[in-house]
């Protein structure tokens, strides 16, 4: 990749951390957490970014495991979560993070940028780690999104039907779709197509 557009890039990264910080966590985790019937208060942030979702979790009384691809997001985790065990987080991919056995699994905003390649793999080692009455909680690009395609790093769309498929034998308790133009978290202009998803794993 040229050195401009590398440069580029982390530019977008850093702008996009500046504002996520002060983000509240996800409606969607507190959704999750009531969902949880597991009895297994371990939770794993995929993509945790600034770590708004982990600190939330931890106040539940979760032992959270969160990762990113990011050193940067890494770095401001370690920094934020310095004085509190109950949080672990390293510096991973989807396709390399050994999955722990979880209550809850969150990846929001995050497997738009899995290796589609890999990414039924990667579905399986996410799934598998969830126990019996566990909660799965996250969004999926989908086709019309400005990213799908020509972005400067693969991402992952996906039909509706592709993500129903994927939880096949799950309870889905909220299946949102969005499908609009809008704006990043930094200003820019892009069209949003996602679908988010809560669901339980069952007994």
């Amino acid at each position: 990749m040229p050195i401009k557009d590398e440069q580029g890039k982390q530019n977008n990264w850093r702008q996009f951390y500046e504002k996520a910080i002060a983000r509240k966590h996800a409606f969607a985790t507190e959704l999750a957490v009531k969902q949880n019937e597991s009895g297994l208060n371990v939770a794993v942030d995929c993509g945790c970014g600034t770590g708004s979702d982990m600190a939330f979790l931890v106040q539940q009384g979760y032992q959270v495991h969160g990762f990113d691809i990011n050193d940067e997001s890494v770095a401001i985790c370690h920094e934020r979560f310095e004085h509190t065990p109950q949080v672990n987080v390293s510096q991973s991919t989807f396709e390399q993070f050994i999955y722990p056995q979880a209550g809850l699994i969150i990846a929001h905003a995050s497997l738009f940028f899995a290796d589609p390649i890999q990414l039924k793999d990667t579905w399986q080692a996410i799934t598998s780690s969830i126990v019996a009455g566990g909660v799965f909680s996250g969004d999926f690009m989908g086709t019309d999104d400005s990213w799908a395609s020509g972005f400067h790093s693969a991402t992952a769309p996906l039909s509706q039907q592709d993500i129903l498929h994927l939880f096949k034998g799950f309870e889905i308790v909220q299946f949102q779709e969005r499908n609009e133009p809008g704006t990043t978290l930094i200003g820019k202009e892009k069209h949003w197509h996602t679908f988010s998803v809560v669901a339980i794993k069952p007994r």
